[in-house]
């Protein structure tokens, strides 16, 4: 399914809305890797910087594959992704059964 399958504006909104996630994610890892000399917050912080760039390269990801017009097909089988669970899941690659294959 190519982005152009999507209705536009639906697809334009969400360009948007992760653009915003991604800009409040970047704001949000630049505050994190500040240093603020306490030992005791080192590993809370460690764990968010972790999970707030693979949240970056997921939103990235999306991005890119609205660009190139591959949105919204998975990456495994190349079958359409529902749109319902895009809306849930913007940043999803896979359909669900390919999604439940890969966690095992």
């Amino acid at each position: 399914m190519s982005t152009d399958t999507f209705d536009q504006k639906w697809l334009t909104d969400l360009k948007t809305t992760l653009t915003y996630e991604f800009e409040a994610q970047t704001a949000r890892l630049t505050e994190l890797t500040a240093d603020t000399g306490d030992p005791a917050e080192a590993h809370t912080n460690a764990a968010l910087i972790a999970a707030t760039r693979q949240s970056l390269a997921q939103i990235t990801d999306a991005l890119r594959r609205m660009s190139s017009g591959s949105y919204g097909d998975c990456e495994k089988c190349g079958t359409a992704i529902p749109r319902e669970r895009l809306e849930i899941l913007p940043q999803a690659r896979f359909c669900v059964p390919c999604q439940q294959k890969q966690n095992g």
